[in-house]
């Protein structure tokens, strides 16, 4: 029987990429991607909710209701992981990042509020809701800073890398 891709068969590589190569794959992940699905935990146990972020190298960001239930439960317990990931088709094109961090709300007049608001892109999201484009949003805005990345891209094999890699901050 003919197989598409015998390089995923058998075990995988455990080599690492060095970490300058690691953190190129993972910025063309976030700059190839716009959304991302962020786990929080509430009340109610976990929610897992889409979000359409934006990117300042190794932080993420987005916006959001004030009183949504994601907000509320990042004021509560600000730790989070995001999913990462881009749609796949089989096996060989799985490529998606986990971040975990701390989330943190700011709002204008706040120190990096100035830092990261340049790096957000509200104008297709203003386009899209025929919202004019010399009123912008003014926040919060969330930005999470990576702690740690669980990559994984099983095109690695090929070159004899584990389909999983680790960043630190």
């Amino acid at each position: 029987m003919p197989v598409t891709n015998p390089w995923l068969a058998g075990p995988a590589p455990t080599a690492r990429l060095d970490r300058d190569r690691l953190e190129e794959r993972i910025l063309n992940l976030f700059s190839s991607q716009n959304m991302c699905v962020l786990a929080t935990t509430g009340p109610d146990g976990p929610l897992a909710t889409p979000v359409r972020y934006f990117h300042l190298d190794f932080t993420l960001m987005f916006t959001a209701v004030a009183t949504s239930p994601k907000m509320r439960n990042i004021a509560a317990d600000p730790r989070v992981s995001i999913g990462v990931f881009a749609p796949l088709v089989g096996q060989a094109s799985s490529r998606g990042a986990q971040v975990f961090g701390q989330a943190r709300v700011l709002h204008v007049g706040d120190p990096d509020f100035d830092h990261h608001w340049p790096a957000y892109r509200w104008q297709s999201d203003h386009v899209e809701r025929s919202r004019a484009l010399d009123e912008p949003p003014t926040g919060p805005l969330v930005v999470v800073p990576a702690e740690r990345i669980v990559y994984t891209e099983h095109w690695l094999r090929r070159e004899g890398y584990a389909p999983r890699q680790f960043w630190r901050a």
